[in-house]
């Protein structure tokens, strides 16, 4: 089975992670999940999933019509996104690849109709493919919100589910600091296996 679709025959039943609701950039980056049992999700593993998830975060109508390489931008900013998230819960350096990507789709949003010519219209103002102008919106949208995540006063509440395999990020609150309430009951479930399991010193 492949991975795509292992990800249409699972279903996780998760909740957006704490802070989603807030970032589109977060629920992004939380798009690809790693499930237990070596299964996993993802919701933009097809053009019909990408133009879907678009549409859920109003950044796309319905009948947009993604195609593959669409689909795959998206991916590909996810990942640049995910980059560095995990940079700054980890108290690294931000890749040089991500900040260059992230900047491309902020700078990417047509602000206006680029010129064109050809030999019976002459000089035109043309308009960019329909879809194209979509993703792009969506991309340049999505980069700034990751950048308001990653500067803003949010920052600091930023970490990693630390629950195994979970992929996904979130803000802390409070305490809590596992995505779901699911992740946070495996996680007490293999403390206490562990502490059942443990042979004492001889």
């Amino acid at each position: 089975m492949s991975e795509t679709d292992t990800a249409e025959a699972v279903d996780p039943g998760l909740p957006p992670a704490p802070g989603a609701e807030h970032y589109p950039a977060l629920d992004l980056a939380n798009s690809a999940i790693a499930l237990p049992g070596g299964q996993f999700l993802d919701a933009l593993g097809t053009p019909s999933g990408a133009n879907q998830w678009l549409v859920d975060h109003n950044l796309a109508p319905a009948d947009a019509g993604l195609q593959e390489i669409c689909a795959a931008r998206l991916r590909s900013l996810r990942e640049q996104v995910r980059a560095l998230l995990a940079a700054h819960v980890d108290g690294h350096p931000a890749p040089a690849t991500a900040l260059a990507a992230v900047n491309d789709a902020l700078t990417r949003v047509p602000t206006a109709s680029p010129l064109g010519w050809d030999s019976v219209r002459g000089m035109h103002r043309t308009a960019p493919h329909p879809i194209d102008q979509i993703v792009d919106q969506a991309l340049g949208i999505l980069a700034a919100d990751a950048a308001d995540l990653l500067t803003g006063a949010d920052a600091a509440r930023l970490t990693a589910c630390p629950s195994t395999p979970c992929n996904r990020y979130l803000l802390r609150a409070g305490r809590r600091h596992w995505c779901s309430v699911r992740c946070g009951d495996r996680a007490r479930a293999a403390r206490a296996y562990a502490r059942r399991t443990q042979t004492p010193a001889t």
